[in-house]
């Protein structure tokens, strides 16, 4: 397997097109202004208005997540302690757009990958994950990458790792070492929900507290140790992250072990195809393998490994 960068849209999605839909379907919101849109790897999100958004899968794959989100995310939200996305409407598939699609809560800040949390915001989050990190109901979805064992997706962040070890200082044998430890670990947690893509442009900050969390396309029932990485994804000072797993207690250092293979997952994937397409993916990544690398030379970290 190569990596492919960023995928292509499925289908192009302009302003006229979400004119239309808002037009045909939602009439009382259409005369609302539509801002310029922001482009993910599966969505785009249009700003509707002041308060509202248009989120729109732009990939066949992404269909199906954006109507997880319309069925879970309103039931989560009452429970959350950070703002969400949660659909406040629905859109259908039509003769020029072919999937559901969705009307959210347009939510403040800006990507902590641009503008990072304090570590003053440690405590919030992590009181979010734990409100997050409940036992799942048993129709609750599971993903076939997220919150899954680690050994699942070895081959995959294997060959990512190889391919950047030519291009890269980054992925040293720490970093190596770090993510073996990771894949022989096995689950030692109940499955609960996860978001299952806490990457730090899904998350919000304002003046440096974090305001909301966004795209819920993955969320799943699964490995909390998923979610867990994010704290060697959005926190670049040490002491961040020391007080992150110091603030979420009962978890074991198998946990936080595979934590942080998951931070590795996510900081190859990132670099290995924001390399060819997308620059703040790849500063993103470069700064995951960073963070991780710096606290195995902590002693004051390495005890809750």
């Amino acid at each position: 397997m190569s990596s492919a960068g960023t995928p292509a849209a499925d289908v192009i999605i302009d302003t006229d097109l979400v004119q239309g839909l808002l037009t045909d379907q939602h009439p009382d919101l259409a005369l609302l202004p539509l801002h310029s849109p922001y482009e993910g790897w599966d969505n785009v999100v249009f700003r509707l208005g002041e308060t509202l958004a248009v989120r729109l899968p732009r990939r066949a794959a992404a269909a199906a997540l954006v109507e997880k989100e319309q069925t879970w995310l309103p039931r989560l939200q009452s429970v959350l302690t950070l703002p969400i996305p949660a659909p406040l409407r629905t859109g259908h598939a039509t003769c020029y757009y072919p999937w559901s699609w969705s009307i959210i809560p347009w939510l403040p800040g800006e990507p902590a990958d641009i503008y990072p949390p304090d570590a003053a915001a440690v405590h919030g989050f992590i009181a979010f994950l734990q409100a997050l990190h409940q036992p799942a109901p048993p129709e609750a979805p599971v993903s076939p990458v997220r919150g899954v064992p680690l050994q699942q997706r070895a081959a995959v962040v294997e060959e990512r790792l190889l391919r950047l070890k030519n291009k890269t200082a980054l992925i040293t044998g720490d970093i190596y070492y770090a993510w073996s430890a990771a894949v022989n670990t096995m689950i030692d947690t109940p499955r609960c929900w996860i978001h299952g893509d806490l990457h730090a442009a899904n998350v919000l900050t304002v003046k440096g507290r974090i305001a909301g969390v966004i795209d819920w396309g993955d969320m799943a029932s699964g490995d909390i140790a998923t979610d867990l990485a994010s704290i060697w994804i959005l926190f670049p000072q040490q002491e961040a992250r020391r007080l992150a797993m110091a603030a979420y207690t009962g978890i074991t250092s198998r946990t936080w072990r595979r934590a942080r293979g998951w931070a590795i997952l996510f900081a190859a994937m990132l670099l290995d195809s924001g390399l060819i397409n997308h620059a703040r993916h790849a500063a993103m990544g470069e700064n995951i393998f960073r963070h991780i690398a710096a606290d195995l030379h902590d002693d004051s970290l390495q005890g809750n490994l």
